[in-house]
């Protein structure tokens, strides 16, 4: 059983700010393409070294799930590179997530960064 109703969910994404959500299909392939990628930047090695990450992202459920573990990806990947090619990395894979999360959860443009 599902626990959101598609009527539910649609007056949900209408609620903050998306018009229309992804269809299923959509969802599901881009969720998969945003794990892969996920894996993909962390590698073998940071597979090897934070196993309880490559887990999580391996199990993760949704896209929504994804995009919460975007910090456990970074401070895996700072700690094997650094904090400014971790920030690169991380900052590829969050354009993937374009209008495939409700409004509420998308990144907002930061002042600082100028």
């Amino acid at each position: 059983m599902r626990w959101l109703k598609p009527g539910l969910r649609n007056s949900i994404y209408g609620l903050l700010g998306n018009s229309m959500p992804p269809s299923d299909s959509t969802l599901e392939s881009s969720t998969e393409e945003i794990r892969e990628a996920m894996l993909g930047v962390l590698g073998d090695s940071g597979q090897k070294s934070f196993p309880n990450v490559a887990r999580r992202l391996r199990y993760a459920n949704d896209v929504q799930a994804l995009w919460y573990l975007r910090g456990d990806l970074m401070a895996a990947l700072a700690a094997l590179y650094s904090e400014s090619v971790a920030r690169e990395k991380i900052a590829g894979i969050t354009g993937q997530f374009r209008g495939l999360l409700p409004g509420g959860l998308q990144s907002r443009p930061s002042p600082l960064v100028g």
